[in-house]
């Protein structure tokens, strides 16, 4: 596997007390996903009216928060790459695009199958899934326009362009439940939850698993920026000896 830019060791050993970082943050997203699933499923309590479809619920809020964090990242990104040109940017917008749309679609499927047993309907129209769906086309559409759009700089600029327009949904998804009447439960997370939303033993494996999936965001962030950068450079390496022939 490519090693990431930060652990990229340059000829004076600059960058050597790095290299731990990848294989740190790999052991330490299973050790914490290993403490989450135990604590899920043989610490917390059952929930008193939804029963044990509640349990998913660990794993659809760190879900969700990650999918809002990634289009922000994403347009941070690319508005880095758009006011300074540099092509890294461009490469850590498109890689956190790819595992946003991952989460994006753990997002829905996750709702879905909570919502079966609570709703008695895999999916409803309801304002926070709609605009969460909305996530979902945006990162599509960043995607598809990576894929099939023109190559190149123009590329990147139009993408960018998406990820800036699209990073306005992301404070909507969370505001919806205080903006329009919907079926979707309220916050339990951030300055507009409830204090006393949850059980302490539900807080404390809500915030473990949020810990872990942030962590694994992060390992594998950084993996797919590195993979990413050593496309680039293979595709230049191409450029440069179809130019030479």
């Amino acid at each position: 596997m490519a090693r990431s830019p930060l652990t990229t060791v340059g000829p004076d050993g600059s960058g050597l007390r790095l290299r731990w970082v990848p294989a740190a943050l790999g052991a330490a997203s299973a050790a914490l996903m290993a403490i989450t699933l135990y604590m899920v499923f043989f610490w917390v309590p059952t929930e008193a009216n939804l029963g044990v479809s509640q349990r998913i619920f660990y794993f659809h809020v760190p879900l969700g928060i990650i999918g809002l964090i990634a289009i922000v990242v994403v347009a941070i990104a690319s508005a880095m790459f758009l006011l300074r040109g540099d092509r890294r940017w461009d490469d850590l917008a498109h890689s956190v695009a790819e595992l946003g749309m991952i989460f994006a679609t753990l997002i829905l499927v996750t709702g879905a199958i909570w919502a079966k047993p609570v709703w008695g309907v895999w999916w409803t129209w309801d304002p926070k899934l709609t605009t969460t769906l909305i996530l979902w086309f945006i990162y599509a559409a960043y995607l598809m326009l990576r894929a099939y759009g023109p190559k190149g700089i123009q590329q990147a600029r139009y993408a960018a362009v998406i990820a800036l327009v699209g990073a306005i949904d992301a404070p909507i998804i969370y505001y919806v439940t205080e903006i329009w009447r919907n079926a979707h439960p309220d916050l339990v997370i951030g300055p507009l939850a409830e204090s006393d939303a949850l059980a302490p033993r539900m807080t404390v494996a809500l915030l473990v698993s949020m810990v872990a999936f942030i962590v694994l965001f992060t390992y594998m962030a950084m993996e797919r920026y590195s993979l990413r950068r050593s496309e680039g450079r293979l595709d230049e390496l191409h450029q440069a000896a179809s130019l030479g022939r």
